[in-house]
């Protein structure tokens, strides 16, 4: 069947239209072809820059790592130790890789210091000190362990202490001669004008008596440092806070009437209240709170004893109404040998704070706002149970 050259025609036409619309659509396709790929070359060489910085990061931290005097242990999310520095070998001893951390810990002894352990020592070396700080890692689900080598901090620790203490004690002994050196020459003066043989009898029992009182006076120091070095606590006992009060108001009633001051008690527990304590020591702490608060009273004024509870203490408070204490009196109140007191030892109110702290309890000092000076002996309390029992509060 013949064709129509006008059908060919059309035909022809519009396949040409349509190649040429392929051959465009090609070209396009190309050209974004040439477009991604120098996207894709850029985005390939800033991950390869990346890649490499990362590389040198890593490689700087690694060197980091090793060259770090702090030991540094990573741990994964069960526990298990997956990576650790060289320090961290050497303070423990040994490597750890591959080792749960209970393990390790095993190898670690606990000393007095919160977060310090004892690594045991082996023929290679002394035992060491370390200290642990563990950071967790929340996206990796593991932990981080800070290790710090403290022995040597804790060598120097212990000798400053110990230089400390050597000058405590030459401070103490300086002051013990000066205390010591008063009374004792006194002493000597009176026993020497004994040996005038032209001495009245009289003359020779004033001076007689003069000595005595030194020696006596001496006596009584070299107790009280006695007491202060050995402590003086030596039976704990159930005491009944509101009859340990009045025996000390007892003694001192006398001291004050002698004195015009007024002696004010007042008692606010009940005897079922007590403390843990020795009674003399305790009574003897108290009465030296006392007597230092009637020093410094005037005439006419008043010493205040008061015993109260607050929570789980048993609060004996002395008050005065004296001078009051001034910011540099306050700051030494408690240290041995030092007085404001004429005659004083200095050691009165130090034995206070040795007893105070040898009974789990505290002393302290502060200016009154009507005037004069509050002291204040707090000690844990206990209680009279049913069977007459001591039981902690």
């Amino acid at each position: 069947m013949p064709h129509d050259p006008r059908q060919l025609e059309a035909a022809f036409a519009q396949f040409n239209a349509v190649s040429g619309q392929l051959i465009d659509a090609y070209s396009q396709l190309e050209a974004q072809v040439h477009v991604l790929n120098a996207q894709l070359e850029a985005a390939n060489s800033q991950l390869r820059s990346k890649m490499e910085e990362n590389a040198a990061l890593a490689e700087r931290l690694s060197r980091l790592l090793s060259a770090l005097p702090a030991g540094v242990v990573e741990m994964d999310a069960v526990g298990c130790v997956r990576h650790e520095n060289p320090a961290a070998a050497r303070m423990l001893g040994r490597s750890t890789l591959g080792l749960c951390w209970q393990q390790v810990e095993t190898l670690l002894e606990a000393t007095e210091l919160t977060d310090t352990y004892l690594v045991p020592g082996d023929e290679d070396g002394p035992a060491r000190r370390v200290s642990l700080q563990y950071q967790d890692l929340p996206e990796q689900g593991g932990r981080i362990v800070l290790m710090h080598d403290v022995t040597r901090l804790h060598q120097l620790s212990g000798e400053l202490a110990n230089q400390q203490r050597l000058a405590a004690m030459g401070s103490m002994a300086a002051s013990l001669a000066h205390q010591l050196r008063t009374p004792l020459a006194t002493a000597m003066l009176y026993t020497a004008n004994l040996r005038n043989p032209g001495l009245a009898e009289a003359e020779r029992s004033r001076f007689i008596d003069k000595s005595l009182a030194r020696l006596k006076a001496l006596e009584g120091l070299i107790q009280n440092m006695l007491s202060f070095v050995r402590g003086h606590v030596s039976e704990l006992e159930g005491l009944d806070a509101a009859g340990l009060a009045e025996e000390v108001r007892a003694i001192m009633a006398p001291l004050c009437q002698a004195r015009d001051v007024a002696l004010d008690c007042q008692v606010g527990v009940d005897s079922a209240i007590t403390v843990s304590g020795d009674r003399k020591a305790l009574s003897g702490a108290l009465l030296n709170l006392l007597e230092n608060a009637l020093f410094f009273t005037p005439s006419g004024g008043q010493v205040g004893l008061r015993v109260r509870q607050t929570g789980g203490q048993v609060m004996f408070e002395v008050t005065d109404t004296g001078p009051g204490l001034s910011a540099e009196v306050k700051a030494r109140m408690f240290e041995p040998f030092f007085t404001t007191r004429s005659g004083g030892t200095g050691l009165g109110l130090a034995i206070v704070k040795k007893v105070a702290e040898e009974l789990a309890g505290t002393v302290s000092c502060e200016n009154r706002p009507e005037g004069g000076a509050r002291f204040v002996l707090s000690l844990p309390a206990a209680t009279a149970g049913p069977t007459g029992a001591r039981e902690k509060a």
